[in-house]
């Protein structure tokens, strides 16, 4: 078989110009394609060239047809087929780099994961339940667990980011951006506190209760009727068990968990004593890398971003999403640290806001990228914290 010949020609053949000579002078010239052929049984001549009106441009991507407003919005593109890729190009059918996230085992053997708080603390008991296996590491402040996992004292951490009775954790949101952390996972765990007191002390006896804000403030109607009127905040649950059995108190009892109570050696006064019985905080698990998301699971993920001083900016904004049918579970704002005021023109200056939110999406979802896209196109800020699975189990 005799090897492929093509030529070059630095113009169009006579014939295929004549094609064209009876055209309108308004008529757009014919686009030409230029076919080499293979000298073989079937073509004689093995230099010939064959030429024939290509095919007009098509009216469609990949990612389908958007429209544009005069307001930035896209509307979300039109469904069109795939084209098809040779398995070769096809980036899906090419091997992924391992990640950490692979190489550990589902039960978190071998990980070591920081949380904030003493041995005892609800965020133990939460990662616990993320990595049953793995070694926990505690942590004076929630800053000291984000720089443990930097630092590669620790694998991952788990911090609590809202709670159902409390709200938001203020102080990780913004630990968030002041760290380069992912967000890898999360995980829900039901609150159970306990009256604590050392052995011999009643109920009548205690004056005070000491524990973190938050848990006091979910037992406040509780300690009241208890007649426990003085409150005394700490920096964790588990810490003020701690302080009471060391500092053998009377009159003092500790608002933390029964695992606190056994470490520490008291007694449990009172269980359940949260003013609501529904009381789940959910925890975010962090790592220095983050996983590669996925569509066969329910997945979250989670954004921050900051808008232009302006009217429907923040529905512009949420617009990009609901256009493309994508759930939205929370949306929180943070006055912007590095600029708190707004440089306007009025002699009122506001603040200038950060805005969290939680989509129930995948960044492997096109339909999430596109969103995030048309998103960045009038957004001062934007930025990815994590795209991870959603937590389905019970709290």
């Amino acid at each position: 078989m005799a090897p492929t010949a093509c030529l070059r020609i630095p113009f169009l053949p006579v014939r295929a110009r004549s094609a064209n000579a009876n055209a309108t002078p308004f008529s757009p010239p014919r686009r030409l394609s230029l076919k080499c052929s293979a000298a073989d049984g079937d073509n004689p001549n093995p230099n010939s060239i064959s030429i024939s009106p290509a095919s007009p441009p098509g009216l469609t991507v990949s990612d389908g047809v958007e429209s544009v407003d005069v307001n930035g919005l896209r509307r979300p593109p039109a469904p069109v087929s795939a084209p098809t890729v040779p398995g070769a190009r096809d980036p899906h059918w090419l091997p992924r780099p391992l990640t950490s996230a692979d190489i550990m085992e589902a039960d978190g053997k071998g990980l070591k994961v920081a949380y904030q708080g003493c041995a005892g603390a609800y965020s133990e008991a939460a990662a616990k339940k993320a990595y049953p296996n793995c070694e926990t590491v505690p942590c004076e402040h929630f800053d000291t667990a984000f720089q443990a996992v930097e630092n590669w004292v620790a694998d991952r951490a788990v911090l609590p980011l809202e709670n159902s009775l409390g709200g938001s954790i203020h102080r990780n949101y913004d630990l968030l951006l002041r760290h380069s952390l992912h967000i890898v996972g999360e995980v829900r765990l039901a609150v159970r506190h306990c009256l604590l007191a050392n052995p011999g002390v009643k109920i009548e006896n205690l004056k005070s209760a000491m524990s973190h804000p938050q848990a006091l403030a979910q037992c406040e109607h509780t300690l009241t009727g208890l007649g426990i009127e003085h409150r005394e905040a700490v920096d964790d649950t588990a810490g003020a068990a701690k302080i009471v059995a060391e500092h053998m108190l009377q009159d003092t009892g500790a608002i933390a968990s029964s695992l606190a109570a056994k470490l520490y050696g008291l007694d449990v006064l009172a269980e359940n004593i949260q003013d609501d019985k529904d009381n789940v905080t959910r925890f975010m698990m962090l790592a220095r890398e983050p996983i590669i998301p996925r569509t066969d699971k329910p997945f979250k993920t989670s954004i921050v971003f900051s808008l232009e001083e302006g009217p429907g900016q923040l529905f512009k904004a949420l617009a990009v999403f609901a256009m493309r049918e994508i759930n939205l579970t929370k949306i929180e704002s943070r006055p912007h640290k590095e600029r708190p005021l707004r440089d306007c023109s009025s002699l009122l200056k506001n603040f200038d806001y950060l805005f969290y939110v939680d989509l129930e999406a995948s960044m492997a979802d096109p339909k999430t990228q596109n969103a995030l896209g048309n998103l960045k196109e009038f957004a001062t800020f934007l930025r990815v914290l994590g795209s991870y699975p959603t937590d389905v189990n019970e709290p």
